[in-house]
């Protein structure tokens, strides 16, 4: 009875334990920005509707952190399916327009263009071209550009 007793005594103690280590954990509220300014290139090679909205709102909402404002600066490198987003037939004008204002560089692969034979007169007036996405990739990694593929 004695070794019940103390084997639940022992039990509760420590349950206690655990409890009040629990109360002075650090509450968590993410990294601090404490560079003068961010680096991020956002990569899309999907024609996916889903693909590119969820793409276009990861760009948009990064502006809307906090810690970030007045210190990003966003590339959109888009190649192979995502063509799609850039052509002037397609819904997204708006959304890069807005996209364009605040600074985003909207670039096309032009290994892209030149495979399946679309002429630049056929997207927006306002993207930008690179000879290749993946080299514009790997550039912007050793410039120290996060890569996002959303």
């Amino acid at each position: 009875m004695k070794r019940l007793t103390f084997l639940t005594l022992l039990f509760s103690l420590s349950f206690l334990g655990t409890s009040r280590a629990q109360e002075n954990t650090p509450v968590f509220n993410g990294a601090i920005a404490t560079l003068s300014s961010y680096k991020a290139l956002y990569v899309l090679n999907s024609g996916d509707e889903k693909k590119i909205s969820s793409t276009l709102r990861n760009i948009n909402n990064v502006f809307k952190d906090p810690r970030l404002k007045g210190k990003l600066q966003v590339e959109l490198v888009v190649f192979g399916d995502g063509v799609i987003l850039f052509q002037k037939t397609g819904p997204y004008e708006a959304s890069l327009k807005e996209l364009h204002r605040k600074g985003v560089i909207l670039a096309q692969c032009e290994n892209t263009l030149k495979q399946r034979k679309i002429e630049k007169s056929s997207l927006f007036p306002f993207i930008s071209y690179v000879p290749s996405a993946n080299g514009e990739i790997i550039i912007r990694h050793y410039e120290g550009w996060a890569v996002v593929y959303p």
